[in-house]
């Protein structure tokens, strides 16, 4: 198998390809962790411990999602540009770690809005580092697979940083659940260098998809030459689908959280993280299924079930106030966020093979769908404010339905069946 992927001298023995997987499964979980420790926590700490107006802390958490999403396309550009892939993991931890560390030592305006901007910028380096690893360590048709493998076990992460972290700050108060972050950037490092630094060539991985045409012929090698044919259209119609996908997804779950704070002021945050978690655990099993199956069907099938399940469950939220109706719908953001967490670096990937510019093109991608989850909260927001919720969530539909219908009309298959064949 390792010389027909262009690395002729990478042991691909059972107990290697074993060994691969369980450093990427930790790698996914641990990543998790190190993230999800600050985001969820930081505003409800700064407004409740630190005693800032809900403005102020708006104001930090808002310019460092800016200076992330800002960075997200020359972050992947800088990580295709490299071959030292594991090195840009590590390097994206310890800023983690660093950043966490001054939020927790030294909380105020300008350590936590540089700290935070520090650690807003490496959150677009894990998602593509990691996908480009799994592409460099497994073949053609492992890797729907394992893309799923990866998402579930970042769910499972996520799963595990929400149990964890109430239980510290419970324990220890909220401040500490900083210190988690560092923690589990120091286990995530150990996972990345677990993995095998010789089996990692993309180079020849990628010159070998880019001598294979549609039919599995050899053809002229354009990448080497510097001529390898980008698909702008796809990829364009792809961040079109991103941001509109996103525009409808992201303002759901807060607007939902208000319902049932409204309706159940004394229990509202464990029934928001009630969501939460019930949403993780459907992904995981989601993100499996949707691994496997992109391979059978084909992506675009499995792309378009997960869109037309975000068009019913913001659909859904109109039909009843109830708090276990509401939590119930809410168990479908497993299936359209799974699903779209498997199915994103894959299309990129088949998209873009052969050309060297992977991690450009989902950063790419990323950008349009930060840009549509950071406006969407800001125009459902008015429209609940001034028609109420109902027509928030009809409005979310209505985007949803033109993302379904973007990415039938526009984005073609991209699964070279031929190729996956032959891989």
């Amino acid at each position: 198998m390792a010389a027909g992927r262009g690395q002729p001298d990478r042991d691909d023995g059972a107990g290697a390809v074993s060994r691969r997987h369980i450093s990427l499964d930790a790698l996914n979980f641990f990543l998790a962790d190190a993230n999800g420790a600050l985001g969820p926590y930081l505003n409800v700490f700064l407004v409740t411990q630190l005693g800032w107006s809900r403005f102020l802390a708006g104001q930090v958490t808002t310019i460092s999602g800016l200076i992330g999403l800002v960075a997200q396309t020359p972050v992947g550009m800088a990580i295709d540009a490299t071959r030292a892939k594991r090195a840009v993991v590590l390097i994206a931890l310890a800023v983690l770690a660093v950043g966490a560390t001054v939020i927790f030592a030294a909380p105020s305006y300008w350590p936590i809005l540089i700290a935070n901007s520090a650690i807003a910028v490496t959150g677009g380096v894990f998602g593509p580092a990691v996908a480009i690893l799994t592409l460099g360590l497994f073949s053609r048709q492992e890797r729907a697979r394992r893309m799923g493998r990866n998402s579930a076990f970042d769910h499972a992460g996520n799963i595990t940083i929400a149990l964890i972290a109430g239980a510290v700050g419970w324990l220890f108060g909220q401040r500490a659940v900083f210190l988690l972050a560092p923690f589990f950037a120091v286990l995530a490092a150990c996972a990345v260098l677990s993995l095998p630094r010789a089996s990692i060539d993309l180079t020849q991985e990628r010159l070998r998809e880019a001598r294979m045409d549609r039919a599995g012929e050899q053809r002229p090698d354009e990448h080497e030459h510097g001529r390898a044919h980008i698909p702008w259209r796809p990829l364009a119609a792809l961040a079109v689908c991103a941001m509109l996908f996103h525009f409808a997804n992201a303002p759901l779950l807060p607007l939902v959280g208000q319902k049932l704070a409204l309706a159940n002021r004394a229990w509202a945050t464990p029934l928001m993280s009630l969501c939460i978690v019930a949403a993780q655990l459907v992904m995981l099993p989601v993100a499996l299924l949707a691994g496997r199956k992109a391979d059978q069907w084909g992506r675009k099938p499995v792309l378009l079930l997960g869109f037309a399940v975000l068009c019913a469950r913001a659909a859904l939220y109109t039909v009843s106030d109830n708090s276990v109706w509401l939590i119930a719908v809410q168990l479908l953001d497993g299936i359209g966020a799974g699903i779209w967490g498997v199915l994103l670096p894959l299309v990129v990937a088949d998209l873009m093979a052969g050309t060297g510019r992977y991690n450009s093109a989902l950063g790419m991608i990323l950008t349009a769908q930060g840009i549509g989850a950071s406006f969407s909260g800001l125009a459902l927001g008015w429209i609940v404010d001034h028609a109420g919720y109902n027509t928030a969530f009809t409005v979310a539909a209505c985007i949803a339905a033109l993302a379904l219908t973007v990415l039938y009309c526009t984005l073609p298959e991209t699964l070279d069946r031929a190729a996956l064949g032959k891989a």
